[in-house]
C-alpha cells in the first residue's frame, strides 16, 4: 500500500531538504505536487484540501522558524499531519462488557467481510488469549454459513451453527444464548452484504443491532475502492453507531486512498488492516507506523513484531549456536532461512518496513524476488540430506536429477549454490562479532537470494546505521 503516493512524495520533499530556509513559494510549490500526489492516491478531496491547508499553515509558523533543517521540519509536519488524518494512535477493541462482548460485522458483499471475521477471532484467540465463537446471520448469500464453519475450524475457535431457513434475528438471540451458556469471551455476528447500499441491507442490520447490543460495530471495506471505500463507510455511520472500521485487500492497494480518507469522512478509526489471504494476515492499524512508511521512513516497531510473532526462535538459536562454534552453513540452514523469511511475508515486506528501504522493496518486488524464494526451496528438496549437508557432492548426474526433479534448469541451480556460498562467507563473519558485523561484511550488499537483483543495492545504499 501506498507505494506510488510514498515514491512521488519523497521526490517532492526532497527538493526542499537542501533549501537554505523555507518561503512561501516553496512551500507552495513542494504542496502542490503534495496536493496532486494525494489525488492520485484516490485520497478525497476535502481531505486533501484540509491536509495541505494546515500543513502551509503550521510550515509557515514558528516550527520551521526555529529549524536547522528547513527541509526536514517540513518532513516532519507531513508526517505529524499524515497521522492526525488516519487517526493519531491505534485505537484497540473496547471488550470491557459482561462475557459475550458480542461484535457485530457489516459491510458489502466481496468485502472480505466472513473472511475478516475469522481473522479476527484468530487474533484475539491467540494475541488476547479469548474463548472466541462466530454465528453467520447471513441467511442470503449461498454457501456463507458453510464458509465460516470451514474458516472457524482453521482458526480452532467454535462454531454456532445456522441455516438460510432461519431468521436473522432469531440466529443472533440464539447464538447469544449459546455463547453464555459455554460462557464464551468473545461472539462475533457475520451479517449479510449486499452488492450496493438499499434500504432493506439497512432496515435487518439495524434490527439485529438493536436485538444484539454489541460492544463493537465494525464495517469491514475494501481498501481498493479507494475514495469510495470511505464514502461507502459514511452511509452505513449514518444508519449504525460504527466503532469502527477494518480496511481489507491492503496489499494489493498500491494507491492508499482509503487508509487517508475514512477517518475524516467517518469519523471512525480504522482499528485493523487485512494483509493478505491467509487466516493470520491481519494487523492492527498504527497510523504513526505507516505515516512513516509512507515518507520512507520504515516500520521498524512492525518489523519487530513480525520477528516476535513468525520467526522460530528454536531453529534462529539453534542457527546462532551452530554458527558460533564455527560450524558449516550448509543448505539445510540456508532453505530455513528462506521459510523464516517467507513467514515473515518475503523480502518486499521486509525491505518496505526498513528505514530508507522502500524503494528498493518496490524494485525487489518486479525482480520477483519472492518467488525466486519457492523456487529455490523446490531445488534443495531434491536433494538428498547428504547433499545438503555437503554441496561438493553435486557432480554433472547430480546435479541433472535435482533439475529435473524441481522443474528448474541447471542455471537455476549453479545460482543458488553461488547464493549460498555467498551467504557462507556472511555467515563466518557473524561468528565474532553478530549482526553488525554480518552487515558491514556484506559491503551494503543485500542478503543473497533476492531475486535476480544480483544482490547489489544503489550507490550509497547501506544498511541503516552500519
Amino acid at each position: 500500500m501506498f507505494e506510488a503516493l510514498s515514491e512521488q512524495l519523497s521526490q517532492t520533499l526532497r527538493t526542499l531538504t537542501g533549501k537554505a530556509k523555507l518561503t512561501e513559494d516553496n512551500i507552495q510549490d513542494a504542496l502542490r505536487d503534495v496536493r496532486r500526489a494525494l489525488l492520485e492516491a484516490d485520497v478525497a478531496l476535502p481531505v486533501v484540501r484540509d491536509f495541505t491547508d494546515r500543513v502551509k499553515l503550521r510550515a509557515l509558523g514558528q516550527e520551521v522558524g526555529k529549524s536547522l533543517s528547513p527541509g526536514q521540519a517540513f518532513i516532519r509536519i507531513v508526517q505529524a499531519e499524515l497521522q492526525l488524518v488516519m487517526g493519531n494512535e491505534n485505537s484497540a477493541l473496547d471488550l470491557r462488557a459482561v462475557p459475550p462482548a458480542v461484535i457485530l460485522m457489516a459491510g458489502l458483499q466481496g468485502a472480505g467481510k466472513t473472511t475478516t471475521v475469522a481473522k479476527l477471532a484468530l487474533l484475539l484467540k491467540n494475541r488476547d488469549k479469548k474463548t472466541v465463537m462466530v454465528a453467520s446471520a447471513d441467511v442470503y448469500r449461498p454457501a456463507a454459513i458453510k464458509q465460516l464453519e470451514t474458516l472457524a475450524a482453521e482458526a480452532d475457535v467454535l462454531f454456532f451453527p445456522s441455516d438460510a431457513g432461519q431468521k436473522p434475528v432469531e440466529i443472533v438471540q440464539a447464538a447469544i444464548a449459546e455463547a453464555k451458556r459455554r460462557f464464551v469471551d468473545v461472539l462475533f455476528i457475520d451479517t449479510a452484504g449486499r452488492l450496493a447500499i438499499d434500504n432493506a441491507m439497512m432496515e435487518e442490520i439495524a434490527e439485529l443491532h438493536k436485538v444484539a447490543n454489541p460492544v463493537e460495530t465494525l464495517f469491514v471495506v475494501d481498501a481498493m475502492t479507494g475514495q469510495d471505500a470511505a464514502n461507502t463507510a459514511k452511509a452505513f455511520n449514518e444508519a449504525l453507531p460504527l466503532t469502527g472500521v477494518i480496511l481489507t485487500k491492503t496489499d494489493g492497494d498500491a494507491r492508499g486512498g482509503a487508509a487517508l480518507s475514512v477517518r475524516q469522512i467517518t469519523g471512525k478509526p480504522i482499528k485493523f488492516i487485512g494483509v493478505g489471504e491467509k487466516i493470520d494476515g491481519l494487523e492492527p492499524f498504527y497510523p504513526d507506523r505507516l505515516a512513516s512508511r509512507i515518507l520512507g521512513m520504515g516500520d521498524v516497531l512492525s518489523l519487530i513484531e513480525d520477528v516476535e510473532k513468525k520467526v522460530d526462535k528454536e531453529k534462529a538459536q539453534k542457527l546462532a549456536s551452530k554458527i558460533k562454534k564455527g560450524e558449516r552453513f550448509d543448505l539445510q540452514d540456508f532453505k530455513e532461512q528462506l521459510e523464516q523469511m517467507r513467514n515473515m511475508g518475503g523480502i518486499t515486506n521486509l525491505l518496505d518496513k526498513m528505514p530508507g528501504m522502500g524503494g528498493l522493496a518496490k524494485t525487489a518486488a518486479s525482480a520477483a524476488g519472492d518467488k525466486n524464494f519457492v523456487m529455490m526451496e523446490a531445488i534443495i528438496n531434491s536433494m538428498t540430506k547428504k547433499e545438503r549437508a555437503n554441496p561438493d557432492l553435486l557432480n554433472g548426474s547430480r546435479k541433472r536429477r535435482i533439475t529435473q526433479g524441481s522443474g528448474t534448469t541447471l542455471q537455476d541451480l549453479n545460482r543458488l549454490l553461488k547464493q549460498h556460498k555467498q551467504m557462507q562467507l556472511v555467515m563466518k563473519k557473524m561468528k565474532g562479532g553478530g549482526l553488525t558485523n554480518m552487515l558491514r561484511g556484506m559491503g551494503g550488499r543485500l542478503p543473497p537470494g533476492m531475486g535476480g537483483m544480483g544482490g547489489g543495492m544503489p550507490p550509497g545504499g547501506r544498511f541503516p546505521g552500519f
